[in-house]
């Protein structure tokens, strides 16, 4: 396991930018980070102060990626898969190992994918899901699904096959992951819809007609945003926000949050603004502890 005092997820502004501040601090941080995402997409940023000229999404993000290295901020690259608790602090179990912070500060953007199935929303609570690690005891000994094909519905299968009877994925036309355990069936059939009785669901109805009964469907598609991971650790959230007071924290102490995972103005200037918030909310967590310089 891999310790550092701060603990960030997310490469945007918001994440980089708490990074910064804690590591100017003098405390040692560590930077998990997948892609650009949102902002590496933007073709020219026009408005952010200090750019006489237009700026892609692209150079911005890879800047502030230098930018923080240069200041002695680790960064890796990689896929975070869940979040944990250890008496140390908090873990994030990743495509690369696990890493622990004594603080941590979410900022791996606002999750904006999500499948267009019939029968999704109408179940949502009632059948569908959206966390393993949450749900899955009420799934002993029954048949589930879940929806996905990359490593993270593997992950959420993985905390399920010790517990449901038969775990089922469901790829929806999209090609099987490597790698799938002995005990994990594969469907990659495209599905057509979710059907349920009396508001809870109860199978799978695929595109060539045929159902499959399923007691619970988890969600998992692409990679986990910061959405998933707050209802991993029992944030507090409002739709796909997560709840958060002036200082960034969130209701799990130690854990703080920043940008477009927060709601509200979906822009750098805002990522900004907060991650440095978060980041000097962490530093003042720590040193409150004890131990910090």
């Amino acid at each position: 396991m891999r310790e550092s005092d701060v603990l960030v997820l997310g490469g945007g502004p918001a994440g980089v930018t708490a990074a910064i501040y804690a590591a100017r601090a003098g405390l040692k941080v560590t930077l998990l980070y997948r892609d650009g995402g949102a902002l590496a997409k933007a073709e020219s940023i026009e408005n952010y102060y200090g750019f006489p000229q237009p700026i892609s999404g692209q150079a911005l993000f890879e800047a502030g990626l230098a930018q923080a290295e240069r200041l002695g901020i680790e960064t890796v690259q990689t896929q975070v898969l869940g979040l944990g608790f250890e008496m140390t602090g908090l873990t994030a179990e990743t495509t690369d190992g696990v890493f622990s912070g004594k603080t941590l500060i979410l900022s791996a953007g606002a999750q904006r994918r999500a499948p267009k199935l019939p029968g999704l929303q109408e179940f949502d609570g009632a059948g569908v899901s959206y966390c393993a690690v949450c749900d899955g005891f009420f799934c002993r000994g029954k048949e589930v699904a879940v929806l996905g094909a990359g490593e993270y519905a593997l992950h959420e299968a993985g905390v399920l096959l010790p517990l449901a009877a038969k775990v089922t994925l469901l790829t929806n036309g999209e090609t099987a992951p490597q790698h799938i355990p002995d005990n994990l069936t594969v469907d990659t059939r495209a599905i057509a819809a979710l059907e349920g009785e009396d508001g809870i669901l109860r199978q799978v109805r695929f595109s060539d007609g045929t159902a499959q009964p399923v007691s619970r469907l988890f969600v998992a598609l692409g990679t986990a945003g910061s959405g998933d991971l707050a209802k991993k650790l029992g944030l507090m959230t409002e739709g796909n926000k997560i709840l958060v007071d002036e200082h960034m924290a969130t209701n799990v102490p130690g854990l703080f949050a920043a940008g477009d995972c927060t709601g509200g103005l979906l822009q750098v200037a805002e990522a900004v603004a907060q991650g440095a918030k978060a980041g000097l909310s962490a530093v003042k967590y720590l040193r409150k502890q004890g131990g910090q310089p």
